[in-house]
């Protein structure tokens, strides 16, 4: 009893809380009686007090093994928070500098440090192993444990001589490894890898009930997520998405829209992140960007949304990264954008690897492709992903897919079919190839084994592919099958499948949905509205009035692609004003003002419904080939010379210094163009376009004659015309 009213005075007094969570008190006496202990509880249970709290009242330090500084480094910034010393907790990693190391080392000699966080890299170092060998360790915890596993989706080959070291530092150290997602597979590598066979074992349901899982076609994503970021201003949300590029993109986007967002990825220095993750734990930042690096371990209780742009490797992938949204149990979105695409690259980035790593990604993908093109409710797949079978109805409509309204069809005769096929087969196929098979679609494998001489090869060509997709999806969800995914994904019988054999019953499947096939941004930002003619009418009319009072040509003002775009995206401020294509900031500054004064009028006259997320071409005009274009012509380096250093043909080159001119900024081309033609004629084609009505070069050949002037004078020309005159 004098350790549980220790426990409860500790809980309430280091914690300030009244009661343990689910297992939680289960787990700390596990612990304090010295046992391995192995606790698999989803992210938001309250992992870190299992092995917080044992290491406050236990002799000695505990070291915590965690596989991010940022990590480390917040979970030791609460504990000195709650403690109110320095010394209770330390970590040991490579941000720290000689003197630092000392500081730590002193500390923990002395006893004043309960806990000890280490990375793997650090834990394995000669000189730290030296050292925790003179030290008392009361129990060491391996968080994030699944980072043992190369089943896990954030495999970690450090984490795999964790028990080594162990063992070099004492005998009888009592091990307690945590993890928020554990396959039955994960589960049994963890195990085995640190010599814990005989662990305690804790599991703790998978399901976040105040969770809503959502899986849209990637359509126009760009602008999905502005929209969607827009109409939950001042919640917090992170976004991930597979590349830094994207990332980067996405942040800006948002940035250009009012919202408080930043990029968080592995090529930005630590002292960035830490001070990106604090922004955003102290809410001046609403929305981080990021790859799979962002949110282990970051204690923010109220992310109201995940977004995944991009659809993720795997499930526990997946299951990890939505797990950061609605950890207080209020609201938490989970939104992720699907596309053959997107699956298609994740595919090629398999293709140089190991042919097991490979074997092992194929099959993890598959389960993110079932889930995400499987209409069942999403809450049952990714539990049954976990070893945990889920009725339905418990989902309480909070998933798309319990939602819509679903199709069904009867299940009895093409499962029976299917089951038997197996069977027969001696469960050595996967469900591509039974599939294959029913469909008729005679490929090496199919011929190989002579399947496509059965009677039943082609049978269920009528049916259609979905609807065996979703047999196969569903026969593994209800546990007719077992689907072997440490061995090719080959399909077994499980007892309710042999039973089924034995005696059919009419069983109702749902039929998947076909994902609508996705558009790229670029193309679909192009589509985004309709061309309001009248209000082109109204801006071009006051370009010619500007034009005139300016005593230059319309074209020189703005471009009509440029006012089109204007005519659909309706800019009401310069900032909008410079994402349209072809305007830049040069050009308006220097001319935007009455326009988005005459669009915000018109806009407010009409009550028009804008969209939102105008701001979309973000990287276009600060791309990296401008900069440097931009840099060497300042430098005064030949056309031909940069067009070969970028490895661009002398064509495209004029082309990228065209875009930028048009753009509106300034470009001083004459140490070139002085080179090319003479001033007289410099003058006559500088004249031709000061008083030409069109934009236009073949007209300005035909004009000035082809015998004068080459297309490539005439272009240069109508460069420097262009810059000196308009940006």
């Amino acid at each position: 009893m004098e350790i549980n009213k220790s426990l409860f005075d500790n809980l309430q007094n280091f914690f300030g809380f009244d009661n343990f969570k689910g297992d939680q008190e289960a787990i700390i006496n596990s612990i304090l009686k010295k046992n391995d202990t192995f606790v698999i509880m989803p992210t938001g249970g309250g992992k870190s007090i299992c092995y917080q709290l044992p290491a406050l009242i236990s002799d000695g330090t505990a070291i915590v093994i965690s596989p991010l500084i940022a990590l480390m480094k917040n979970q030791v910034d609460q504990l000195r928070a709650f403690g109110g010393t320095d010394s209770i907790a330390h970590f040991l990693n490579s941000s720290l500098n000689k003197a630092e190391i000392a500081k730590v080392k002193e500390d923990v000699t002395n006893g004043e440090t309960k806990l000890l966080y280490v990375a793997p890299e650090s834990l394995t170092k000669a000189e730290n192993v030296e050292f925790l060998q003179g030290i008392t360790v009361s129990f060491v915890a391996v968080d994030e444990a699944h980072c043992i596993s190369e089943w896990g989706h954030d495999f970690r080959p450090e984490y795999r001589r964790i028990r080594q070291v162990i063992n070099n530092i004492g005998e009888n150290i009592p091990i307690i490894a945590l993890t928020a997602t554990a396959t039955p597979k994960v589960q049994q590598d963890i195990q085995k890898n640190l010599q814990m066979n005989n662990a305690v074992l804790f599991k703790s349901s998978f399901n976040r009930a105040n969770l809503f899982y959502e899986v849209r076609a990637k359509r126009d994503v760009l602008k999905e997520i502005v929209r969607y970021v827009k109409s939950h201003e001042g919640k917090s949300g992170i976004i991930y998405c597979l590349s830094r590029k994207k990332v980067e993109e996405v942040a800006e986007a948002l940035r250009l829209n009012g919202v408080k967002a930043l990029p968080y990825h592995a090529g930005l220095d630590p002292k960035t992140r830490a001070e990106t993750q604090d922004n955003f734990l102290m809410e001046d930042v609403d929305v981080i960007v990021a790859t799979i690096a962002f949110g282990m371990g970051i204690d923010k209780p109220d992310v109201r949304y995940v977004i995944h742009h991009d659809i993720p490797k795997s499930m526990e992938g997946y299951y990890q990264e939505t797990g950061r949204a609605g950890r207080d149990g209020g609201e938490g979105v989970c939104v992720a954008f699907y596309s053959q695409k997107d699956i298609d690259k994740l595919t090629k980035f398999m293709k140089d690897k190991p042919v097991s790593e490979r074997e092992i990604g194929t099959q993890i993908l598959k389960e993110v492709i079932d889930y995400s093109e499987s209409s069942v409710c999403r809450r049952k797949q990714i539990l049954h992903y976990f070893g945990e079978n889920f009725n339905e109805a418990g989902c309480n409509n909070m998933c798309d897919n319990c939602r819509s309204t679903k199709k069904f069809f009867g299940g009895e005769e093409p499962l029976l079919q299917v089951l038997k096929l197996i069977q027969e087969f001696g469960e050595k196929f996967d469900d591509q190839h039974i599939i294959n098979i029913m469909m008729g679609v005679d490929n090496a494998q199919v011929s190989s084994y002579g399947h496509d001489k059965l009677p039943i090869f082609g049978t269920g060509k009528e049916s259609g592919e979905i609807l065996w997709k979703s047999l196969m999806r569903q026969a593994v969800l209800n546990n007719f099958l077992f689907k072997d995914v440490d061995n090719y994904g080959l399909l077994k019988l499980t007892k309710s499948g042999k039973a089924f054999i034995q005696s059919p019953h009419a069983i109702k499947f749902i039929l998947n949905t076909p994902i609508e096939t996705a558009v790229d941004d670029e193309s679909a930002g192009q589509q985004a509205g309709a061309l309001d003619t009248h209000l082109l009418m109204m801006i071009k009319d006051l370009r010619k009035k500007i034009a005139k009072q300016q005593n230059l040509p319309p074209f020189v003002i703005f471009q009509d692609p440029s006012l089109e775009e204007m005519c659909t995206h309706y800019p009401v401020s310069i900032e909008e004003l410079k994402q349209i294509h072809g305007v830049g900031s040069g050009k308006a500054l220097k001319f935007g003002k009455p326009f988005v004064e005459l669009i915000k009028f018109y806009v407010e006259e009409n009550d028009i419904d804008r969209p939102v997320d105008l701001v979309i071409k973000s990287a276009a005009n600060k791309s990296a080939l401008k900069v440097s274009i931009i840099q060497n012509i300042d430098r005064q380096i030949a056309l031909e010379d940069i067009a070969s250093s970028k490895g661009m043909s002398y064509e495209e080159i004029i082309k990228e210094v065209e875009t930028i001119v048009n753009s509106g900024t300034k470009l001083n081309l004459n140490y070139y163009i002085d080179e090319m033609i003479d001033e007289d004629r410099q003058d006559e084609v500088y004249d031709y376009f000061r008083t030409s009505e069109v934009d236009s070069i073949d007209a300005a050949l035909s004009d000035l004659g082809t015998d004068d002037y080459s297309r490539e004078e005439i272009q240069l020309m109508r460069i420097k015309f262009l810059s000196e005159m308009g940006n």
